[in-house]
């Protein structure tokens, strides 16, 4: 496996799919991070079951990886529903819309992930079965066309996505609920890697445990991927036991620093100060620069480098700022 794509969590790894199942949380309870969102989805989904309505339509944005996917099943779970998951790409006309509209049941939960990427004709169609609950149709072309409208089943629709600008606005305004999911801190991570450890089966101490939080670039599904790799470590070197010492030498390997920075993010920060002089930059320009499509270094790299401080977006351009000189080893002056 290739450094930079440990570090992107939109790639799956077949072979542990159905580990990852297990490992995502069922319940509310048990999701760990995001209170703010945890807690208004608490309330939100309790007034719905005491009014026997269906949930509000929900949208969730944020970066790859912090659990979009795992709480729009939680939320279906809460709601005793049935979930059916697609993704804005897989919805190609309004034929599949239809199709998979009217084989719902009522309070129904459908979960469309990368909704930014729905087709535009069918997001027409998609608006009046939102707000109304109908389908119209139209059968046949020309002077014969029949216009079909069809009552749904009432259902809650829960859209994700990493890019919350790219949706249009009579879209976006067509949800009820909208949360932002934000990077997770090294305690919460810590957590989610004691209990991942617990579900496989591997014992690890505290130590070993935050050093993998820390590395984990604030993300849940890299967090977890991290733990799996010195989890197999652990499995040919230490008896299933990781300690922190087992932990270091692992991601070392995998050439991810103290911070969670891997090769594509040192490239990143060398071209900012070295090639552009810290000068601001385009990300096109620096996309192509360091060989890299424009989306993922907007949606897995950028927000992290942002978070801790390292580059920061101008109306000019992206700047390297003080810390990212420092841990790169750069005087500010260069």
């Amino acid at each position: 496996m290739e450094n930079n794509q440990l570090m992107r969590p939109e790639i799956e790894d077949g072979v542990e799919e159905n580990l990852e199942a297990s490992i995502r949380p069922k319940l509310l309870e048990e999701y760990i991070g995001q209170s703010k969102v945890k807690e208004n989805m608490k309330i939100y989904i309790e007034a719905a079951k005491k009014r026997g309505e269906q949930l509000d339509h929900v949208l969730l944005y944020g970066p790859p990886g912090l659990g979009k996917t795992t709480l729009a099943n939680i939320i279906a779970n809460e709601m005793n529903s049935n979930i059916k998951v697609t993704s804005g790409p897989a919805i190609e006309k309004a034929g599949d819309l239809a199709a998979l509209l009217t084989n719902m049941n009522e309070n129904d939960v459908i979960f469309i992930d990368e909704i930014h990427r729905l087709n535009k004709n069918v997001e027409e169609i998609l608006y009046p079965a939102l707000e109304d609950f109908t389908l119209d149709i139209v059968i046949g072309k020309g002077p014969t066309a029949k216009s079909i409208r069809i009552d749904l089943p009432k259902f809650t629709l829960i859209g994700a996505t990493t890019k919350a600008g790219s949706l249009s606005t009579p879209l976006r305004d067509r949800f009820g609920i909208v949360n932002r999911l934000e990077l997770y801190n090294i305690d919460d991570l810590k957590s989610i890697v004691k209990r991942t450890s617990q579900i496989l089966g591997v014992n690890i101490d505290d130590k070993s445990a935050e050093e993998i939080a820390r590395r984990s670039r604030g993300t849940p599904r890299i967090a977890n991927r991290l733990l799996k790799r010195v989890r197999d470590y652990a499995i040919v070197f230490s008896d299933n036991e990781i300690d922190i010492k087992l932990t270091k030498i692992a991601l070392n390997r995998l050439e991810i620093d103290e911070l969670g920075l891997d090769e594509i993010d040192r490239r990143i920060l060398e071209t900012m100060i070295e090639k552009y002089k810290g000068k601001p930059v385009g990300i096109d320009a620096l996309a192509t620069t360091i060989g890299e499509e424009v989306d993922t270094l907007e949606d897995v790299y950028e927000p992290y480098l942002i978070q801790i401080g390292f580059i920061a977006r101008t109306t000019r351009g992206r700047i390297p700022l003080p810390a990212a000189y420092s841990h790169m080893g750069y005087n500010i002056e260069e």
